[in-house]
C-alpha cells in the first residue's frame, strides 16, 4: 500500500474542496478507506470511513451532512468531497486503508497529510 493524498489548500469559509487519496500499492479495494484530520495543537480525530465494497459509510459528528466521502475502485482512489467548510475544519488532513473503524488505530496504511487552511 502507497497512499498519497492531495486536494488541500486555503478556502474560505462556506466554500468547497475535494481531497483524493490514491493508491499505488494494487490493494486499495482490499480495505475500508478513512479520513482523518489533525489540528494544531489537537489529537488526531476521525473524519469518514467508507467500506471495502462502498456501500457502507460514516461520518464524524462535526462533518455529517457537509462531507461526502467515496471511492472508485477501479481506480484505486477515494475522495472527500467537503462543502459548507468551516473554520474549525482547518487541519491536516490524513487518508488511511484498514478496517471499517472509527479508530485510527483500525488503520494500518497511511498516507502523508495535506493541509486543509479555512480561513473566515
Amino acid at each position: 500500500v502507497q497512499l498519497q493524498a492531495s486536494g488541500g489548500g486555503l478556502v474560505q469559509a462556506g466554500g468547497s474542496l475535494r481531497l483524493t487519496c490514491a493508491d499505488s500499492g494494487g490493494t486499495f479495494s482490499m480495505y475500508a478507506m478513512g479520513w482523518f484530520r489533525q489540528a494544531s495543537g489537537k489529537t488526531r480525530e476521525f473524519v469518514a470511513t467508507i467500506s471495502a465494497d462502498g456501500r457502507s459509510t460514516n461520518y464524524g459528528e462535526s462533518v455529517e451532512g457537509r462531507f461526502t466521502i467515496s471511492r472508485d475502485n477501479g481506480k484505486n482512489t477515494g475522495s472527500l468531497q467537503m462543502d459548507n467548510l468551516k473554520t474549525e475544519d482547518t487541519a491536516v488532513y490524513y487518508c488511511a486503508l484498514g478496517y471499517y473503524r472509527r479508530s485510527a488505530s483500525e488503520y494500518p496504511h497511511w498516507g502523508q497529510g495535506t493541509l486543509v487552511t479555512v480561513s473566515s
